[in-house]
């Protein structure tokens, strides 16, 4: 029976992520694992004093069109796909003399990265990887034989398998798994971005919805637990466009415990409701506090410490253990104001050196800050929610209600306040759980109902809070 144990005798390598590459070649070929690389990472390699052939040596043909062919080749394909306990496989090998290759290494063009900056589609073609994903699957595909290695995390893996003669089976699984789970969420990227690109809404050649949707992710963060203690959870984060990426994904925790799978969700909630408020309302300061994914308090004011205030006084008992949104950098007098209350995390573009002093005392308080005030949704992002055998798919809702739209049908008319309270309880309605009630004054929730199976339930749960808010 052959042996699980592989030994590394060839390594082709090809990165657009240097990290530690010549390190780690380094310790290759002490360890006698002869080296094929291409282009820039040859170069990288020759340049540090290491010995390696170049791949146009292994094919007998030049890289041409710009370097989109050069490993496309029997002479590649054919050393990471031959099995090595197959009699016919390896009389091909011998046949058309060709090297076996026990080690793959290779990271795709950072077509993702390319992406975030913004560009022309030009641009973003020539960073869609061809080569690089076809090696990549035949490695995955006979690991077996064959180690697979898509980023310089897993160097170390390989560092360590060395010093014991080889690869194993499981170290070659995982790695197999991971490089299919990258190829995976590189081509939901690609076809992702093309399908907003080309379509340009529902005039382009991509039909919308489109035939078929393909998504994937990165683990950014293992969590502690899902929704309940019982499941298990991951905070997963894709690539978008530099002008989207904004929100949870695109923060930086600054202290505090590590995040919940709740405390993730009731966040992008927070952030997605106060994104909905900009200077047009006519309100330079937007605070919303959510619980369980539904607001239960949400003000417009001059500043944020008064918008706090007013979104507090909707409901303060649901308010505690909270999350807290705000539109505006975190400042001292709120962050003196929130701090006196127990909230598990406040998520805002920015906090000021003396409100970061303050919130510091609270050591288990999340504080999430964004970099850039929170963006309205768009037509261009995915709302996926997973069924049973599948999931359904929408565009966000990036609806605006336009005042000028608007007929009022009774006697009296509106007043000025009216219909901008009217308007701030529509915005605010749009992120409570259907059925929804949302009564709004002097730009302030005062009453919230959500989430009740009969619309008279939520009106009644909605009237309650606003007198008990009365009270205070």
């Amino acid at each position: 029976m052959t042996s699980n144990i592989k030994d590394i005798k060839t390594a082709l390598i090809s990165v657009s992520d240097k990290t530690d590459i010549v390190d780690f070649a380094r310790t290759l070929t002490e360890a006698g694992v002869a080296l094929i690389s291409t282009g820039g990472t040859a170069r990288t390699l020759k340049e540090a004093g290491l010995l390696c052939r170049d791949v146009s040596a292994i094919t007998q043909w030049p890289e041409m069109m710009d370097g989109r062919v050069k490993t496309l080749h029997p002479a590649v394909h054919g050393g990471l796909l031959a099995k090595r306990d197959d009699a016919a496989h390896q009389k091909a090998l011998s046949e058309h003399t060709i090297e076996a290759i026990d080690l793959l290494v290779v990271n795709l063009y950072p077509f993702e990265d390319v992406l975030a900056q913004g560009g022309d589609n030009d641009t973003h073609i020539e960073n869609i990887d061809i080569g690089g994903p076809a090696m990549i699957r035949g490695a995955a595909k006979n690991h077996n034989d064959v180690a697979v290695v898509i980023e310089p995390s897993d160097y170390a893996a390989i560092t360590q398998a060395l010093t014991q003669g080889g690869t194993s089976l499981a170290l070659r699984q995982y790695l197999a798994q991971k490089a299919f789970a990258r190829l995976a969420a590189y081509d939901a990227a690609i076809s992702n971005w093309m399908a907003g690109a080309f379509a340009q809404h529902k005039g382009g050649a991509v039909a919308h919805p489109a035939p078929w949707y393909a998504f994937g992710g990165k683990l950014k963060e293992t969590l502690r637990y899902g929704e309940n203690p019982h499941q298990e959870a991951g905070f997963y984060v894709v690539p978008m466009r530099e002008q989207e990426a904004s929100g949870v994904s695109a923060a930086r925790q600054v202290q505090g415990k590590p995040l919940s799978y709740n405390n993730i969700n009731d966040a992008d909630a927070a952030l997605a409701l106060v994104s909905e408020f900009d200077a047009d309302t006519n309100s330079a300061a937007v605070v919303a506090i959510i619980k369980h994914a539904n607001p239960c308090g949400v003000a417009c004011a001059d500043d944020i410490s008064t918008a706090f205030a007013r979104a507090l006084a909707c409901d303060p008992v649901s308010a505690f253990g909270g999350i807290i949104a705000l539109n505006r950098p975190l400042d001292a007098a709120a962050a003196t104001a929130i701090s006196a209350i127990f909230t598990e995390v406040i998520i805002a573009p920015d906090a000021e050196p003396q409100a970061l002093a303050i919130i510091a005392k609270k050591k288990n308080l999340r504080l999430l800050l964004t970099g850039t005030p929170p963006q309205k949704a768009t037509q261009h992002t995915a709302h996926i929610k997973s069924v049973g055998g599948g999931f359904l798919y929408q565009n966000q809702d990036s609806g605006q209600l336009d005042p000028k739209a608007l007929h009022c049908v009774s006697r009296r008319q509106p007043s000025t306040q009216e219909m901008a309270d009217l308007l701030c309880a529509w915005r605010i309605a749009k992120h409570v759980k259907s059925n929804a009630i949302v009564y709004v004054k002097d730009g302030a929730s005062v009453g919230i109902g959500a989430g009740q199976m009969s619309r008279l339930d939520s009106a009644t749960i909605a009237a309650h809070k606003a007198r008990e808010a009365a009270k205070q």
